[in-house]
């Protein structure tokens, strides 16, 4: 992820994750929501976070029965 741009947004994600357990982050196809968190989580290894991608019927799943692993 050598080619990350540094996004105005990740300021306001670290914010809101400060205080809400969830954040969900919406936009069009391909404008960087999947890097901008997969950068952002791996910049911050002092906490566990989880990504899900709601077009997987996998992942999708965990919101209905989170007991799923």
């Amino acid at each position: 992820m050598d080619d990350f741009i540094p996004r105005n947004i990740t300021e306001k994600l670290s914010s809101l994750l400060s205080y809400f357990p969830i954040v969900g982050i919406t936009g069009p196809r391909q404008c960087g929501k999947t890097t901008l968190v997969k950068e952002f989580t791996r910049k911050r290894r002092d906490k566990k976070y989880l990504y899900l991608d709601l077009e997987y019927d996998e992942d999708l799943a965990k919101l209905s029965n989170p007991d799923l692993d």
